[in-house]
């Protein structure tokens, strides 16, 4: 019974969850190298000890920076990863985030990034493999990019997430197809596109990021850590055909022992009543992130129903 009720909470809570593609032009729909080596599509296993190894930034939402990596940057060389990693701590306790990750193209070179999600146990949640980036023309505002948005919802309770941005030895065989500039004004100003051949950026293991983070709103994110308890944690794989939607979702663990109990006053009955309907309301128009922060809310104030109706409503939606 447990299994199906995780299975059907899990279904809710993740549907929706591949974004779309991003339109490119049709001369660059994939990475691919000239030989026709594909990147991988499977998360890295990296042992927890690894992890804690690394330095993670702080990173608060809002803001956009960039980061040059090169060979003073931090170094991991474990399994297929290989050179230079950008490591973030993101805010889990300010609702769903919309991150922009672009990696810039700069004299035919790019670093073409994976991204691994950790919830703050640092267990992986979420995978966005290097073709999930896609490349994106120059603008008034921006130059060549890798581009791509990630779209998370930390679970309650957490305070903080991780992101870890690396490449690997089959991405740096790899390379990415640009479009000409004069093709792309050419195509701009309605001329005729001329007959040359687009350049091509060589995949490095150093080069320059930038990370915008912000507040978002919208439901269909993906869950980043856990809400009951779990089987092992596997990481989901966004961008792919095979995205496998077994993300756990966690909460702190039952058999931790607690050296105080807060002390919660009952819910009125009228307040207890709005919570439980407007956690129904939010999950029927499909708003999971406003629903648990209406449970968080609810449970703050000592509602001892608003659990069951969060898990009951989920349950039976059709």
């Amino acid at each position: 019974m447990k299994k199906q009720l995780l299975s059907l909470c899990l279904s809710a809570l993740l549907c929706n969850l591949i974004p779309a593609s991003y339109a490119t032009s049709d001369t660059a729909l994939s990475d691919t190298t000239k030989s026709g080596i594909e990147t991988t599509n499977s998360a890295p296993t990296l042992s927890l000890p690894t992890l804690q190894k690394l330095q993670w930034q702080p990173i608060n939402t809002h803001s956009t920076q960039t980061f040059i990596l090169d060979s003073a940057s931090q170094q991991l060389n474990d399994g297929h990863i290989q050179g230079a990693v950008a490591t973030f701590a993101l805010p889990a306790n300010q609702g769903s985030l919309e991150i922009t990750l672009n990696s810039l193209i700069k004299d035919k070179q790019v670093y073409s990034p994976n991204v691994l999600v950790f919830d703050e146990q640092l267990h992986p949640a979420a995978f966005y493999p290097s073709h999930y980036f896609r490349y994106q023309q120059p603008s008034i505002m921006s130059t060549d990019r890798l581009e791509g948005v990630l779209k998370l919802t930390p679970a309650l309770g957490q305070q903080r997430i991780y992101l870890l941005i690396y490449t690997t030895r089959s991405d740096l065989q790899t390379s990415t197809q640009m479009v000409d500039p004069a093709k792309a004004y050419a195509k701009g100003v309605g001329n005729s596109v001329p007959d040359i051949p687009d350049p091509i950026a060589r995949h490095t293991a150093t080069g320059t990021l930038t990370l915008k983070v912000q507040s978002e709103s919208n439901a269909g994110n993906v869950l980043i850590g856990q809400v009951f308890s779990p089987p092992a944690p596997k990481p989901i794989t966004v961008g792919s055909t095979q995205t496998v939607f077994t993300s756990p979702v966690r909460t702190t663990p039952a058999d931790v022992p607690q050296t105080t109990a807060p002390v919660v006053k009952p819910v009125l009955n009228d307040t207890e009543r709005y919570f439980n309907d407007a956690i129904k309301r939010a999950i029927n128009h499909d708003d999971v992130d406003k629903a648990l922060k209406l449970l968080d809310e609810a449970e703050r104030l000592g509602s001892p129903t608003a659990r069951d109706t969060f898990i009951k409503t989920i349950k039976y939606k059709k």
